[in-house]
């Protein structure tokens, strides 16, 4: 094999100075050297079907052009909207499939530096179930809390929240089934947090924290039953016109 010196036109870049020019040179000669050498070795070594990526490659070529085919499928068929319904159906047949993994929380949440003002009012709204008292804390969170979570409605990992707060938690399923708030400080902040529902794992998952993730399983769904669809209408399309013969 030869490396001729049409091959190295343009490997310099411009403005480099002689020195440097003939250093670049070098090296990829010498690396060239080295491929060509390992290549030479191995086609010497291994056995001829060990050598014949033709077959491996036109497989290749084939699986990229059906799945792009069939991904231009998806966009344009798909019927992306699944319903209130469909998600409630298919949650009540199949609850043992949602067994929660790890302990979820409603809750209220706030962090506040100590030199903010009115924290003392602070201590008395995150525990209010008065609508007055909610939003005046929501008002004091956005113009003083570093970080907070108000919507009670959703539920969280309780292992997230528990990673914004300076304290260790060795029994997390006792402290959920004995506490619903919790107050603490480090050198620079104080911590508010208003437990105001739990499960445990092991438990079954609520549909309100499943239903993205079930979304997510009709589609897909449907997506298999398209693209299984347009196979086999292919197919007997085939037949059809005696495309194809045995």
């Amino acid at each position: 094999m030869y490396l001729y010196p049409s091959v190295l036109k343009g490997i310099v870049p411009k403005g480099k100075d002689k020195k440097d020019s003939t250093e670049i040179v070098r090296k990829y000669i010498n690396n060239w050297i080295r491929e060509t050498l390992l290549l030479q070795q191995a086609e010497k070594n291994l056995a001829d079907e060990k050598k014949n990526f033709e077959k491996m490659v036109e497989d290749y070529r084939k699986s990229l052009i059906t799945y792009e085919y069939e991904s231009e499928l998806v966009k344009q068929k798909l019927d992306t909207l699944v319903s209130d319904d469909e998600i409630q159906k298919y949650y009540e047949e199949n609850k043992s499939n949602f067994e929660l993994k790890d302990n979820i929380i409603k809750v209220i949440y706030v962090k506040v530096r100590k030199n903010a003002p009115k924290v003392d009012k602070v201590k008395e709204w995150y525990r209010s179930d008065v609508q007055k008292d909610k939003d005046a804390l929501a008002n004091y969170c956005y113009q003083y809390a570093d970080n907070f979570f108000l919507d009670d409605n959703n539920w969280l990992l309780f292992e997230d929240v528990l990673k914004e707060i300076p304290m260790k938690l060795y029994d997390k399923e006792a402290f959920l089934q004995n506490n619903r708030h919790l107050e603490t400080q480090d050198s620079t902040h104080y911590y508010f947090v208003n437990i105001k529902g739990f499960m445990t794992k092991n438990s079954i998952s609520p549909l309100s924290f499943e239903k993205e993730n079930i979304k997510n399983i009709i589609l897909n769904k449907r997506k298999v039953e398209l693209i299984k669809k347009m196979r086999e209408d292919i197919y007997n399309e085939g037949v059809k016109n005696k495309t194809f013969e045995f």
